[in-house]
């Protein structure tokens, strides 16, 4: 069984927020339905890696997407959204605020075409505001959401990540969004409007910072590998030069952690009782266990962590995750067949649900795969995607 397989989405968003949305939809058996430009294609067919001229990352975004090429800059494009809409449960779209609108395609118009429809808008900057039609990426959210004011070393610039971070926590929260929606629409029998700006959720995992500034005036400072709420917790280099990560966010595995490292005495001391305290010890903390590790292999400073029931973990890089034995068990990569590829190894649907377990059927297909099996579900005839064809308005 799958648990979405009566929802039918349309994915007319671009690069990698609003298409993971879907992605994750389309892992539990929605039918998404890609709406991609015919000559251009979805840009993130050309980002990262690619085999023989294939790109890789779009073989994980676009997994389980039928794909129809269609220009919707076009009057027959428009009109081949709104029948799709008509028979749609989702629309999700990441166009600058006021592009549906200029193509005769206004959410609202198209709620009354069909009223259960749920327009899922995700742009930089939301729908209002004075910065709602600038051009809005992953990249200016990391920045104006204070996440890289607060990552990178003390004595640092401010650091951005080397991956798609913002967008992969909006793709989550407009998946919870829609879902949320859906449910509302069982109650009401009525589809609604989402409005998510990518700025928007990546700040609400950095913590309280605007309720502690406005509390105590506090500004969140670059701290590095460590933490600004607990110690020891830092990376630290093993003697046969392996980097291993250590957290202490619970009081016993702090105590543990010094405990092992030869320093039991630092767990009497009045200020290691809280983590803040710790804090304040930071450079105390951190010398005893980066020198005990130090002097030890990362194989008996893993096994040792392991005997006290300390939190360790070696720091992988993908050849390690390949081989990693945890990630065999939990089933973390499955390989497909690929028209294009052979065969093409993946991450997994990230959670896994008892009775009714996502799957990805197929990876990514080649631009306009599907539309013209589109244009049959809407009654189009063949003369007429023929037509449309020669006229340039689908692939």
């Amino acid at each position: 069984m799958t648990i979405l397989g009566d929802l039918r989405v349309i994915d007319a968003a671009t690069l990698f927020a609003g298409p993971s949305a879907a992605m994750m939809l389309g892992d539990f058996g929605a039918d998404v339905i890609k709406i991609e430009h015919p000559r251009r294609g979805d840009p993130s067919r050309g980002h990262g890696a690619s085999a023989g001229g294939v790109g890789l990352w779009w073989k994980t975004l676009a997994r389980n997407k039928r794909t129809a090429a269609v220009d919707l800059s076009r009057a027959e494009g428009q009109e081949i959204l709104r029948r799709l809409c008509e028979r749609s449960d989702v629309l999700i779209e990441n166009f600058r605020p006021g592009t549906l609108e200029r193509w005769d395609l206004d959410p609202e118009d198209l709620l009354k075409l069909n009223p259960r429809l749920i327009v899922a808008r995700m742009t930089g900057f939301g729908q209002h505001g004075p910065m709602a039609r600038q051009p809005g990426f992953g990249t200016l959210a990391e920045a104006m959401s204070g996440f890289a004011a607060m990552t990178g070393r003390p004595d640092g610039p401010p650091t951005l990540p080397p991956l798609a971070l913002a967008d992969g926590i909006a793709g989550l929260a407009m998946s919870y969004a829609i879902m949320l929606a859906l449910h509302a629409r069982e109650r009401t029998g009525r589809g609604q409007v989402i409005d998510l700006a990518i700025i928007e959720p990546i700040m609400g995992l950095l913590g309280p910072q605007m309720t502690a500034y406005k509390a105590l005036g506090v500004v969140p400072r670059r701290t590095g590998n460590r933490s600004s709420s607990n110690a020891p917790r830092n990376t630290y280099r093993t003697r046969d030069g392996r980097w291993l990560a250590i957290s202490t966010s619970a009081q016993p595995i702090a105590e543990r952690v010094v405990t092992l490292v030869g320093r039991p005495d630092l767990v009497e001391q009045p200020w290691f009782a809280t983590g803040q305290g710790r804090v304040q010890h930071v450079d105390e903390l951190d010398e005893a266990v980066a020198s005990w590790i130090a002097e030890r292999d990362a194989a008996e400073v893993v096994a040792r962590f392991e005997e006290a029931q300390a939190a360790v973990a070696p720091i992988y890089d993908v050849t390690d995750i390949a081989q990693d034995p945890q990630y065999e068990a939990l089933g973390t990569f499955v390989e497909l067949p690929d028209e294009e590829l052979g065969t093409v190894t993946m991450q997994n649907v990230m959670f896994r649900l008892s009775d009714t377990p996502g799957e990805i059927r197929w990876p990514g297909r080649p631009l306009g795969r599907d539309t013209d099996e589109v244009l049959d579900e809407l009654d189009y005839s063949r003369e007429h995607v023929a037509e449309l064809r020669e006229a340039g308005v689908i692939a």
